[in-house]
């Protein structure tokens, strides 16, 4: 049997695959899977675009990323359904967990599709395969099921933007937000919650909460080097509560940085270490903090942990 040289393998890839139907969406890119290693996408990459580079931060960041992150940033990429203007694929601990495409996205990632896709805000989303698109700006982004809680389909990779993105040398602190203000009221702290975010969306909640009726949701507030969703909660007008999305695989950058500004942890269980008098909480069985006012921290700490 006569072996097909590399050109070759490329012909059939490029011309051939829109015949087959790919189980998921990051297929497109020569047959690429989420949770790959580095050095297997690399190669089937280099067969399609025209240039890569790895980027390599010093200090990880990013939040599914334990131990090391690196983005691989492609331009040109030439896939079976059109080509893709450029695109960074990010690595957390050697396994492909995101990748963001830019350019050309529409008509290669969702013109083809059979399927339903639902909306969520701005998003055109194929839940199945994590695959997010943003018609507007042409960008489509491709993620492990863990990212979804941390919403990183709304986070645009710096690397993709700017290559030459400089790394911040400081380490990130828990100090909260100035424009977090704890007891404030909704007129007062609205327009601080809008500015420093990407955008936000305000939801009027279902009444499962006692102490809250009205939610804002901010993306992309930068907090913990790293920029992140923010759920505000207002009770009678006033922000008693807000959840932090994050990651189980920074969780002890988390700690290490809550420990670092607020001192040892009040409690610890299972579930939970407390600080700052019962108003921050580091959750573990799902991946968050939460901030607390004085009057509702004091009772979670006596009626929900017994203390």
């Amino acid at each position: 049997m006569t072996k097909l040289s590399k050109k070759q393998q490329v012909f059939f890839l490029l011309y051939l695959l829109p015949f087959l139907i790919f189980s998921q969406a990051e297929s497109i890119f020569n047959g690429i899977k989420l949770n790959e290693s580095l050095q297997s996408v690399s190669e089937k990459i280099s067969l399609i675009s025209e240039s890569s580079e790895l980027i390599t931060p010093n200090h990880p960041r990013f939040p599914l990323a334990k131990q090391k992150e690196e983005h691989l940033v492609c331009t040109t990429i030439k896939t079976s359904n059109g080509t893709i203007k450029k695109a960074v694929f990010t690595f957390s601990d050697n396994k492909l967990s995101y990748i963001e495409a830019r350019g050309n996205v529409i008509n290669t990632f969702i013109s083809k599709r059979k399927d339903t896709s639902r909306n969520y805000m701005h998003y055109v989303v194929y839940s199945k395969d994590n695959l997010f698109v943003d018609k507007e700006n042409d960008i489509a982004w491709i993620m492990v099921p863990e990212a979804r809680h941390v919403n990183l389909f709304t986070w645009e990779n710096p690397y993709l933007r700017n290559k030459n993105h400089s790394e911040p040398q400081e380490s990130p602190s828990a100090k909260l937000p100035e424009f977090i203000k704890m007891g404030g009221t909704l007129n007062e702290l609205k327009p601080g919650l809008v500015t420093n975010s990407a955008f936000t969306s305000v939801e009027e909640l279902d009444g499962s909460d006692p102490n809250a009726q009205t939610q804002i949701n901010c993306f992309g507030v930068n907090y913990l080097g790293f920029s992140r969703k923010f759920e505000a909660r207002f009770g009678d007008d006033q922000l008693n509560t807000v959840w932090i999305l994050t990651a189980k695989a920074e969780e002890e950058r988390i700690r290490e940085a809550l420990v670092k500004t607020y001192g040892k942890a009040d409690y610890i269980n299972e579930d939970w270490e407390i600080f700052a008098n019962w108003t921050i909480g580091l959750r573990k069985d799902k991946p968050e903090i939460l901030l607390l006012t004085t009057e509702i921290g004091q009772f979670y700490k006596k009626e929900l942990f017994k203390q």
